[in-house]
């Protein structure tokens, strides 16, 4: 990515997600609390960090945007109130707009899923990646 798409893409990731990542001190308190922690590559004040650095590329590219469980336990603990749920959130969605309409199809499902796999996760996962 060009320095402009990245400052382009880091003003979009800010209008979406309403997320002001100055306001982060970088206490981890967030990360400490994820209950994915130990699944994700970047943790939550990570996420915030490499946004305000404009390391937009490094997260746009990590699996950690889909490790992130979206329950908020990093708001609650944040004395700031950052929110890194939204601002990942906010990346897996641009992600997703890059990649275009219709990338999942019904006969491509079976082969994401695992014994392990609610059916609720399923169906939500097919709904947000079908738009």
């Amino acid at each position: 990515m060009l320095k402009s798409e990245m400052e382009e893409m880091k003003a979009q990731l800010l209008a979406i997600s309403g997320v002001n990542p100055k306001k982060c001190m970088v206490c981890g308190k967030c990360s400490g609390t994820c209950p994915n922690y130990d699944e994700m590559e970047y943790h939550p004040h990570q996420f915030v960090q490499m946004v305000e650095n404009g390391e937009i590329e490094k997260l746009v590219a990590s699996p950690s945007i889909y490790k992130c469980l979206s329950c908020f336990a990093c708001l609650e603990r944040c004395p700031r109130q950052v929110e890194p749920a939204k601002l990942i959130e906010a990346v897996r969605l641009a992600v997703e707009r890059q990649r275009g309409p219709h990338h999942l199809g019904a006969e491509d499902v079976a082969k994401y899923l695992d014994d392990d796999m609610p059916q609720q996760a399923i169906v939500s996962a097919f709904r947000k990646y079908k738009k």
